[in-house]
């Protein structure tokens, strides 16, 4: 054997689980086929937001969690319907996760040194009943230096043990196929692909210079999901969410192309949950694009207005930031691929943050003097540029001027400044008094009885239309891709599993290849800040059964 692992991915549950394997004296080779200028994956370029239940940060702001709460919050929201099969294991990670979440995960992560921002954030409100979707308590904990700072450690340990021989890492290095004997998977064989100069997370080359083979007496595949591949996304996109989009910006790089997992499945690997998956509905296109058609996510506060493509309001609970995947449907069984925010200046100050490191500097630079400067006037500086530059912003003194540059930017025409200002004047006579029946203002109001969110995230409700909380601003909202929810089946020791239910001797999977672990933990839908958490704790799983097992 060339080594006793091979790990399939350098993203950041592949970074974990070497970590992990050579923190046990194992032999680890990590492959992967982008430059080393990539290494942490998507990881690095995230919020950095980790769900956590009962934190030292949540009990300092007055929320009371539990880990009853969060199980009961989590079934509600992945609405585990196939348990009998695809779902078998996915609960059982879910359950799994949980427990971990309420538990050793926060220690965990801050004896490696991370830490948290002291405000826990309130994503996935939900919206529903007690039972149903969403977070009945703010959970959202981001990351002290965002997504770099939850790469570094393990980024850190890696480098460690490559020091110490203990791991190689070897980039540009495209896995074609996994090597089997008698049912049990033994190694890799693939391509080198040309040196490439590309930056962090920039389209590089897929010009082929050798070939390689490695043998080991286990493969992880920590590979990621397919969230770049817009013909795969439209091919298994669900009936339930109306029509695929013929047009879609992309979340994550290009090498988010999900060719690891066919290369799996042929290998006898099981991919379950192909039809559920998470794509947001409010996604700008970047100005300052990194990768091919580069969308950004705006993270929303509750009190923006949000119309169809037709300017019709949306009702319960398609709420900004309140449910991602109902607001996606109803969305895409209007007929039209975007939709809109109308808001106010003193919106945007409080409530715009948009999702990434690079657009949260102040956050990702661990600086406390720019994260203060949020509380000064004016748009954060990243916002700002977007409202300067971005193709999707319009910004006008008054409502019929910004519904005209709206039928501009579209030429759809489909607006009507009548009926628009008619939704919008009913909306802000609610706020003439305490009593209201528009749900979105019941929300605005309980949403300020959050310290965290009465801060710095929930704007004080006003109406829209006084010329004082101006100027006026309309944000087109693209659908932007993003995570794969299904994947290869494993059960709690990462193992895949095949058709009939058996691990496959040799072979496991971790992160977004595994659904996050499982085959898919979140079920349908997520509660946020478990994308890079399931892993973490997927590759951390992986990493330590591997190391038991491999002799």
């Amino acid at each position: 054997m060339d080594y006793d692992v091979i790990v399939v991915g350098a993203g950041i549950a592949g970074l974990v689980a070497a970590a992990e394997m050579g923190d046990a004296g194992k032999k680890v080779l990590l492959v992967d086929q982008e430059p080393e200028s990539s290494l942490g994956g998507q990881a690095w370029w995230s919020f950095g937001g980790l769900f956590l239940v009962d934190s030292p940060e949540q009990r300092r702001l007055g929320i009371r969690d539990s880990r009853e709460l969060a199980m009961q919050d989590w079934l509600g929201t992945a609405g585990f319907d196939r348990e009998e099969d695809e779902d078998h294991w996915a609960r059982k990670w879910a359950e799994a996760y949980v427990d971990f979440a309420a538990g050793e995960k926060r220690a965990w992560l801050h004896g490696l040194g991370v830490r948290f921002f002291p405000i826990v954030g309130w994503a996935e409100r939900g919206g529903h009943l007690a039972d149903g979707h969403g977070n009945s308590v703010p959970r959202f904990h981001i990351v002290w230096g965002t997504g770099p700072g939850i790469v570094e450690p393990f980024e850190r340990r890696v480098r460690e043990h490559m020091k110490a021989e203990l791991v190689t890492y070897l980039p540009r290095h495209r896995v074609d196929g996994l090597k089997t004997a008698g049912g049990t998977v033994t190694g890799v064989a693939g391509s080198v692909l040309a040196p490439s100069t590309a930056q962090r997370g920039q389209d590089s080359s897929r010009e082929v210079i050798g070939s390689f083979e490695y043998s080991a007496q286990a493969v992880l595949v920590s590979s990621g999901g397919i969230g770049a591949n817009h013909e795969l996304i439209r091919k298994n996109w669900p009936e339930r969410l109306g029509q695929p989009p013929k047009n879609m910006i992309s979340g994550v790089p290009a090498h988010v192309d999900g060719r690891m997992l066919s290369i799996t499945e042929e290998a006898g690997g099981r991919i379950v949950n192909r039809d559920r998956m998470w794509h947001y509905t409010e996604g700008i296109k970047n100005w300052d694009s990194v990768w091919s058609n580069h969308g950004i996510r705006i993270l929303p506060g509750p009190s923006s207005i949000w119309l169809d493509a037709e300017g019709r309001r949306f009702g319960a609970p398609n709420f900004p930031g309140f449910d991602t995947l109902g607001t996606l449907e109803a969305i895409q069984k209007t007929g039209y691929e975007y939709s809109w925010f109308i808001l106010t200046q003193k919106i945007i100050e409080k409530e715009f943050a948009l999702s990434g490191s690079e657009q949260n500097p102040d956050l990702t630079g661990k600086s406390i003097k720019k994260v203060l400067g949020r509380a000064l006037p004016g748009a954060a500086g990243p916002v700002q540029a977007f409202m300067d530059k971005g193709e999707d912003f319009i910004i006008a003194e008054d409502l019929e001027d910004l519904v005209i540059r709206m039928n501009r930017l579209t030429g759809d025409n489909l607006l009507d400044v009548k009926e628009i200002k008619r939704q919008i004047e009913a909306r802000d006579r609610e706020i003439d008094h305490r009593f209201t029946k528009d749900l979105q203002i019941t929300a605005i109001r309980g949403a300020r009885h959050y310290i965290g969110d009465k801060l710095i995230r929930v704007a004080t409700p006003h109406k829209i239309l006084d010329p004082k909380n101006g100027p006026l601003i309309a944000v087109r909202l693209n659908i932007v891709s993003r995570k794969t929810l299904g994947g290869l089946q494993t059960d709690l020791s990462g193992r895949v599993l095949d058709a009939s239910g058996e691990a496959i001797p040799g072979l496991y999977g971790a992160g977004e290849a595994a659904g996050f672990g499982g085959g898919g933990l979140h079920g349908y839908r997520a509660l946020e800040g478990t994308f890079v958490g399931g892993c973490l704790f997927s590759g951390r799983v992986a990493g330590r059964a591997i190391s038991v097992n491999v002799k």
